[in-house]
């Protein structure tokens, strides 16, 4: 598992299991001083983690990314706005539809409620859609989101679509395992080993995440 995706679950570990602002900020210099990660992807990462895991937690990343960002005495970031154009409802729909079915390998179902609308319109429609952190980059915060919410369907399809896309090898899960354990603790990270594995398996034989 090469060092940016490293350093990417370990910020958003740190910043969801609780650690002390100053362990989370250690990372954040870390990632920028080796130059693993800009800091326009960073303020996309807090972005990306507070859909996952909340935006207390998206805000609290964000938050040390400024304190070290103004210790380094770097300049702003350029990041895009949200929705740069007039908001058109059935193309940021058709979009939603078209990034989620790439995104998760399958084809999402008709939005029957505002929270399945919010995924199908602002996850998918938007924020997926976001070129200033790519895919991969996604998926490890992404992982860690799931992981730490405990919720099986989230866990499961995520993992698999991690792997089925081709954006996550089978031995960097492996070792997203231990990476992601440091922070959240063993017996989570042993469940997510099971997962993993049976994902794993799942994918080689071209088998969906469910059934």
């Amino acid at each position: 598992m090469p060092r940016r995706p490293r350093f990417l679950v370990a910020i958003a570990s740190a910043t969801t299991c609780g650690l002390e602002d100053s362990q989370i900020d250690g990372y954040v210099r870390g990632a920028l001083k080796g130059e693993y990660l800009t800091l326009a992807e960073l303020r996309e990462a807090a972005l990306h983690l507070g859909v996952y895991s909340g935006w207390g937690n998206g805000g609290k990343l964000d938050r040390a990314v400024t304190r070290v960002a103004e210790e380094l005495g770097l300049p702003p970031a350029d990041v895009p706005p949200i929705c740069p154009e007039p908001w058109d409802p059935q193309v940021r729909n058709d979009r939603g539809h078209a990034e989620f079915d790439k995104v998760m390998t399958f084809p999402p179902g008709p939005p029957k409620t505002p929270y399945l609308e919010g995924i199908n319109n602002f996850v998918f429609g938007e924020m997926w859609c976001r070129r200033g952190l790519d895919e991969a980059s996604r998926r490890w915060i992404t992982l860690v989101g799931v992981c730490e919410s405990g919720a099986e369907i989230p866990i499961r399809s995520h993992i698999h679509a991690a792997m089925a896309s081709g954006n996550c090898k089978p031995e960097e899960m492996l070792e997203f395992v231990l990476q992601y354990g440091t922070h959240a603790g063993w017996p989570k990270a042993s469940r997510m080993q099971g997962v993993i594995l049976e994902m794993i398996d799942k994918v080689a034989k071209g088998l969906p995440w469910h059934g």
